[in-house]
C-alpha cells in the first residue's frame, strides 16, 4: 500500500446493460503522482470503466471516490433489481446515491480523452483549447454582461498560448484541429485536457495509430507533463511495451472482470493475463 495521497478509488464497480454485465465488481485505486494502466483484451470493459469514472454512465452499482470523498454511488434499483447480476448489490442501498454529471466531476478535477480522438472540428487549435480553459474562468452573468472580466479573458489567452507552445502547437494555432496530422491531434487532446487544470489524467488509448517512433516519444511525453503539472494518470493502453515502461502499477480486465493487478514485471508472468489476451478477439 503506497503511502502516497489516494487520488482515486473505485470500490466494486459494476456497469450492467440490461442482462449484459460490462464491467463486474471492479475494485482499484490510483495514488498521488502515479502511472496507473488499465489493461486487457478488446471487449474487456476497459474504457466503459472510464465512462463509470466520468459520469458518462452512471454505475449500475458502486462507488467512486476521488481526493478521498464519494464522488459516485450508485445500487440496483427498480427493474435492475431482479435484473442484475453482479456482486455486492445491497451494500450501497442505504447510502445516498452520488449521480454528478461529467462537467462537474471535469470541475473536480478529472479530465480524459477519448479512444476516437474528439476535437471540435470546426474550431482551431488555439480555440479548442482555450473553450477548456473557460471551464475555470471566473467571470459570470454581471461580468459578462459589463465586459469587466476583461483581465480573465487575458489570462485565459495568456495560458493557452503558454501551453501551447509547452506542448510544440502554437505554430499551428490558426489551422483547424482536424486539419492537422494524427500525431498532433493526439497532442492538441490532451492539451486541451490539461486546460482544465486536472488533478487526475484519464488517457484512453493514448498511442492508437501511432508508429513505434511515436510510442517512444509518447513515453516521455507522458512522464513529462506527469511531472510538470503535478498529475496523477490512468490510462487505457494496448501497446504493451509503453505500458511496461511507463507504468507503477497496473490492472488487467478480462470480460469486465480484475483478473490480476501488481508491478508491471508480476504482470508480465502472470499466467491469466497471458491466457486472456491469447484468447479474445472481439472489439470492445
Amino acid at each position: 500500500m503506497s503511502d502516497r495521497q489516494n487520488v482515486l478509488r473505485v470500490e466494486n464497480a459494476t456497469m450492467q446493460f440490461g442482462g449484459v454485465v460490462a464491467v463486474n465488481n471492479l475494485s482499484l485505486e490510483v495514488n498521488q503522482g502515479e502511472i496507473v494502466a488499465l489493461i486487457g483484451p478488446n471487449g474487456a470493459g476497459k474504457t466503459t470503466a472510464f465512462n463509470v469514472i466520468t459520469g458518462v454512465y452512471q454505475p449500475t452499482n458502486g462507488e467512486i471516490s476521488f481526493m478521498g470523498k464519494p464522488m459516485i454511488r450508485n445500487h440496483p434499483r427498480g427493474k435492475m433489481e431482479k435484473l442484475y447480476k453482479g456482486q455486492n448489490g445491497d451494500l450501497y442501498r442505504h447510502g445516498h446515491t452520488l449521480a454528478p454529471t461529467p462537467d462537474h466531476i471535469t470541475k473536480l478535477g478529472i479530465a480524459r480523452t477519448f479512444q476516437n480522438i474528439r476535437l471540435w472540428k470546426s474550431m482551431t487549435v488555439f480555440e479548442n483549447v482555450i473553450i477548456a480553459k473557460h471551464m475555470r474562468a471566473k467571470h459570470n452573468i454581471f461580468t459578462s454582461t459589463f465586459r469587466l472580466s476583461h483581465k480573465e479573458e487575458a489570462r485565459m489567452r495568456e495560458e493557452t498560448e503558454a501551453l501551447l507552445r509547452e506542448q510544440g502547437l502554437w505554430h499551428l494555432k490558426d489551422e483547424l484541429a482536424t486539419s492537422l496530422p494524427y500525431g498532433y491531434q493526439r497532442r492538441l487532446e490532451i492539451a486541451r485536457a490539461l486546460a482544465t487544470d486536472p488533478k487526475l489524467l484519464l488517457l484512453d488509448e493514448p498511442a492508437a495509430g501511432m508508429n513505434p517512433q511515436e510510442t517512444l516519444e509518447l513515453a516521455d511525453f507522458i512522464h513529462e507533463i506527469r511531472d510538470k503539472y503535478n498529475l496523477t494518470i490512468l490510462l487505457i493502453e494496448h501497446h504493451m511495451d509503453l505500458v511496461m515502461n511507463i507504468s507503477d502499477r497496473i490492472y488487467v480486465l478480462d470480460f469486465g472482470s480484475l483478473i490480476a493487478q501488481g508491478l508491471p514485471a508480476e504482470i508480465q508472468k502472470n499466467q491469466h493475463v497471458i491466457d486472456a489476451y491469447l484468447g479474445v478477439v472481439e472489439d470492445e
